[in-house]
Protein backbone atom coordinates (compact mmCIF):
# COMPACT_ATOMS: atom_id res chain seq x y z
CA UNK A 1 0.00 0.00 0.00
CA UNK A 2 1.70 3.47 -1.08
CA UNK A 3 -0.50 5.54 0.97
CA UNK A 4 -1.10 5.23 4.28
CA UNK A 5 -3.93 7.92 5.36
CA UNK A 6 -4.99 8.81 8.80
CA UNK A 7 -8.35 9.97 8.38
CA UNK A 8 -10.95 10.31 5.41
CA UNK A 9 -13.48 13.08 5.26
CA UNK A 10 -16.44 12.62 3.91
CA UNK A 11 -16.30 16.18 2.25
CA UNK A 12 -19.29 18.09 0.76
CA UNK A 13 -18.25 21.33 0.63
CA UNK A 14 -20.50 22.68 2.73
CA UNK A 15 -19.69 24.72 6.49
CA UNK A 16 -19.82 21.57 8.26
CA UNK A 17 -18.04 19.19 6.47
CA UNK A 18 -15.26 21.75 5.68
CA UNK A 19 -14.43 22.34 9.57
CA UNK A 20 -14.20 18.61 9.85
CA UNK A 21 -12.11 18.96 7.43
CA UNK A 22 -9.79 21.60 8.79
CA UNK A 23 -10.06 19.71 11.94
CA UNK A 24 -8.94 16.36 10.89
CA UNK A 25 -5.57 18.84 8.87
CA UNK A 26 -5.47 20.37 11.98
CA UNK A 27 -5.07 16.89 14.60
CA UNK A 28 -3.32 14.76 11.61
CA UNK A 29 -1.73 16.92 9.65
CA UNK A 30 -2.95 17.11 5.85
CA UNK A 31 -0.51 14.85 4.52
CA UNK A 32 -2.22 12.32 6.39
CA UNK A 33 -6.42 12.98 5.31
CA UNK A 34 -8.23 12.08 3.13
CA UNK A 35 -10.73 13.64 1.61
CA UNK A 36 -13.88 11.59 0.00
CA UNK A 37 -16.53 13.55 -2.23
CA UNK A 38 -19.81 11.62 -3.48
CA UNK A 39 -21.76 12.71 -6.62
CA UNK A 40 -25.39 10.75 -6.26
CA UNK A 41 -27.79 12.79 -8.89
CA UNK A 42 -27.85 15.95 -6.51
CA UNK A 43 -29.35 19.58 -8.26
CA UNK A 44 -26.27 21.15 -6.29
CA UNK A 45 -23.75 18.79 -7.65
CA UNK A 46 -21.79 22.28 -7.78
CA UNK A 47 -21.03 21.99 -4.31
CA UNK A 48 -18.15 19.42 -5.92
CA UNK A 49 -16.37 22.39 -7.16
CA UNK A 50 -16.66 23.52 -3.91
CA UNK A 51 -15.06 20.48 -2.57
CA UNK A 52 -12.03 20.79 -4.48
CA UNK A 53 -11.64 24.77 -3.67
CA UNK A 54 -11.68 23.22 0.10
CA UNK A 55 -9.13 20.58 -0.54
CA UNK A 56 -6.45 22.87 -2.35
CA UNK A 57 -6.91 25.43 0.56
CA UNK A 58 -5.98 22.85 2.99
CA UNK A 59 -3.25 20.94 1.17
CA UNK A 60 -5.00 17.94 1.79
CA UNK A 61 -3.28 15.78 -1.47
CA UNK A 62 -5.46 12.95 -1.99
CA UNK A 63 -9.27 13.55 -2.56
CA UNK A 64 -11.45 10.55 -4.72
CA UNK A 65 -14.88 12.09 -6.10
CA UNK A 66 -17.22 8.93 -6.49
CA UNK A 67 -20.19 8.42 -8.29
CA UNK A 68 -23.19 6.21 -6.59
CA UNK A 69 -25.54 4.00 -8.37
CA UNK A 70 -28.82 5.79 -9.17
CA UNK A 71 -30.69 4.98 -6.55
CA UNK A 72 -32.06 7.27 -5.10
CA UNK A 73 -33.76 8.86 -7.85
CA UNK A 74 -38.15 8.73 -7.95
CA UNK A 75 -37.97 8.71 -4.00
CA UNK A 76 -39.49 12.38 -3.91
CA UNK A 77 -36.50 14.32 -2.38
CA UNK A 78 -36.35 17.91 -4.06
CA UNK A 79 -32.57 17.42 -3.73
CA UNK A 80 -32.76 14.71 -6.67
CA UNK A 81 -36.46 15.26 -8.57
CA UNK A 82 -35.88 17.92 -11.17
CA UNK A 83 -39.83 18.52 -10.86
CA UNK A 84 -39.96 18.64 -7.17
CA UNK A 85 -38.55 22.39 -6.46
CA UNK A 86 -36.78 22.69 -3.45
CA UNK A 87 -38.71 23.89 -0.51
CA UNK A 88 -38.34 27.82 0.90
CA UNK A 89 -38.45 29.03 4.51
CA UNK A 90 -37.74 31.07 7.14
CA UNK A 91 -35.60 30.39 10.00
CA UNK A 92 -38.72 30.13 12.71
CA UNK A 93 -40.22 27.98 10.22
CA UNK A 94 -37.34 25.96 9.65
CA UNK A 95 -36.60 25.75 13.58
CA UNK A 96 -40.12 24.81 14.27
CA UNK A 97 -40.45 22.12 11.47
CA UNK A 98 -41.53 18.80 12.56
CA UNK A 99 -41.20 15.38 11.04
CA UNK A 100 -38.81 14.21 7.65
CA UNK A 101 -38.16 17.30 5.74
CA UNK A 102 -38.83 17.19 1.59
CA UNK A 103 -34.92 17.27 0.81
CA UNK A 104 -34.28 14.23 2.77
CA UNK A 105 -32.67 11.57 0.23
CA UNK A 106 -33.39 7.95 1.66
CA UNK A 107 -30.75 6.58 3.63
CA UNK A 108 -28.16 8.66 1.82
CA UNK A 109 -25.48 9.02 4.67
CA UNK A 110 -25.43 5.67 5.07
CA UNK A 111 -24.84 4.87 1.88
CA UNK A 112 -22.54 7.65 1.71
CA UNK A 113 -20.78 6.05 5.02
CA UNK A 114 -20.38 2.91 3.98
CA UNK A 115 -18.35 3.93 1.23
CA UNK A 116 -15.96 5.82 3.02
CA UNK A 117 -15.93 2.73 5.16
CA UNK A 118 -14.92 0.56 2.49
CA UNK A 119 -12.20 2.95 1.16
CA UNK A 120 -11.08 3.43 4.80
CA UNK A 121 -9.80 -0.11 4.86
CA UNK A 122 -8.40 -0.25 1.37
CA UNK A 123 -6.17 3.33 2.02
CA UNK A 124 -5.42 2.94 5.55
CA UNK A 125 -7.69 5.24 7.16
CA UNK A 126 -8.25 5.07 11.41
CA UNK A 127 -10.83 7.55 11.85
CA UNK A 128 -13.93 8.79 9.23
CA UNK A 129 -14.86 12.40 9.86
CA UNK A 130 -18.86 12.86 9.54
CA UNK A 131 -19.78 16.70 9.64
CA UNK A 132 -24.03 15.76 11.08
CA UNK A 133 -24.55 18.57 13.31
CA UNK A 134 -27.68 19.20 16.04
CA UNK A 135 -29.95 21.23 13.43
CA UNK A 136 -29.88 18.25 11.11
CA UNK A 137 -31.13 15.53 13.34
CA UNK A 138 -33.22 18.05 15.10
CA UNK A 139 -37.22 17.04 15.28
CA UNK A 140 -36.12 14.09 13.24
CA UNK A 141 -36.02 16.68 9.78
CA UNK A 142 -32.95 14.23 8.64
CA UNK A 143 -33.07 10.71 10.39
CA UNK A 144 -29.59 9.79 9.51
CA UNK A 145 -28.22 12.62 10.97
CA UNK A 146 -29.71 11.88 14.66
CA UNK A 147 -27.27 10.85 17.49
CA UNK A 148 -29.27 7.46 17.03
CA UNK A 149 -28.60 6.97 13.91
CA UNK A 150 -24.68 7.92 14.24
CA UNK A 151 -24.48 5.98 17.11
CA UNK A 152 -25.61 2.99 15.38
CA UNK A 153 -23.45 3.38 12.43
CA UNK A 154 -20.09 3.97 14.55
CA UNK A 155 -21.58 0.19 15.87
CA UNK A 156 -21.60 -0.92 12.74
CA UNK A 157 -18.23 0.47 10.85
CA UNK A 158 -15.95 -0.08 13.58
CA UNK A 159 -17.41 -3.88 13.70
CA UNK A 160 -17.73 -4.01 10.61
CA UNK A 161 -14.39 -3.01 9.95
CA UNK A 162 -12.66 -5.85 12.41
CA UNK A 163 -12.28 -2.76 14.71
CA UNK A 164 -9.84 -0.75 12.35
CA UNK A 165 -12.03 2.16 11.55
CA UNK A 166 -14.20 4.54 14.02
CA UNK A 167 -16.84 7.25 12.98
CA UNK A 168 -15.83 10.52 14.40
CA UNK A 169 -19.06 12.79 14.53
CA UNK A 170 -17.14 16.07 15.85
CA UNK A 171 -20.49 18.52 15.50
CA UNK A 172 -23.11 16.34 16.58
CA UNK A 173 -24.03 18.70 19.35
CA UNK A 174 -23.29 22.12 17.91
CA UNK A 175 -25.71 24.43 16.45
CA UNK A 176 -24.71 25.61 12.83
CA UNK A 177 -23.95 29.08 14.61
CA UNK A 178 -21.67 26.82 16.91
CA UNK A 179 -20.46 25.18 14.00
CA UNK A 180 -19.85 28.81 12.28
CA UNK A 181 -17.92 30.32 15.61
CA UNK A 182 -15.46 26.85 15.81
CA UNK A 183 -14.72 27.33 12.06
CA UNK A 184 -13.88 30.65 11.88
CA UNK A 185 -11.81 29.78 15.14
CA UNK A 186 -9.73 27.32 13.09
CA UNK A 187 -9.77 29.32 10.17
CA UNK A 188 -12.32 27.91 8.04
CA UNK A 189 -12.33 29.21 4.50
CA UNK A 190 -15.82 29.42 4.88
CA UNK A 191 -15.90 32.21 1.30
CA UNK A 192 -14.80 28.43 -0.81
CA UNK A 193 -18.36 26.74 0.75
CA UNK A 194 -21.27 25.84 -0.67
CA UNK A 195 -24.29 25.55 0.97
CA UNK A 196 -27.67 25.92 -0.88
CA UNK A 197 -29.49 23.04 -2.38
CA UNK A 198 -29.93 24.90 -5.77
CA UNK A 199 -26.94 24.60 -8.09
CA UNK A 200 -27.13 28.49 -9.55
CA UNK A 201 -24.10 30.83 -10.15
CA UNK A 202 -25.26 32.46 -6.81
CA UNK A 203 -26.70 30.71 -3.50
CA UNK A 204 -30.66 31.37 -3.67
CA UNK A 205 -30.96 32.00 0.31
CA UNK A 206 -34.12 31.11 0.45
CA UNK A 207 -33.79 27.57 1.01
CA UNK A 208 -33.40 25.61 4.08
CA UNK A 209 -29.41 25.30 3.95
CA UNK A 210 -29.22 28.99 2.70
CA UNK A 211 -31.75 30.36 5.59
CA UNK A 212 -29.53 28.42 8.20
CA UNK A 213 -26.13 29.34 7.19
CA UNK A 214 -27.70 33.24 7.00
CA UNK A 215 -29.21 32.54 10.49
CA UNK A 216 -25.86 30.88 11.90
CA UNK A 217 -23.55 34.03 10.74
CA UNK A 218 -25.75 36.20 12.20
CA UNK A 219 -25.50 35.17 15.27
CA UNK A 220 -22.00 35.56 15.51
CA UNK A 221 -22.14 39.16 13.84
CA UNK A 222 -20.25 37.98 10.98
CA UNK A 223 -21.08 38.45 7.42
CA UNK A 224 -21.03 35.48 4.95
CA UNK A 225 -18.72 35.71 2.49
CA UNK A 226 -20.49 33.91 -0.13
CA UNK A 227 -22.65 35.78 -2.90
CA UNK A 228 -26.45 35.36 -2.69
CA UNK A 229 -29.06 36.13 -4.90
CA UNK A 230 -31.39 38.20 -2.86
CA UNK A 231 -29.84 40.70 -0.76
Amino acid sequence: MDNIHKALVLLSGGIDSTTCAALACKEFGSGNVLALSLIYGQKHVKEIEAAKDVVRYLGIKNHIIHQLPDIFKGAGSTLIDLDQPNPETSYEELSKSKGVSPTYVPFRNANMLSVATSISLVQGAEVIFYGANSEDGRNWAYPDCTPEFNGAMANAIFIGSYMKVRLLTPLQWSTKSEVVALGQKIGVPFELTWSCYNGNQKACGLCPACVGRIHAFKENELSDPIDYEIK
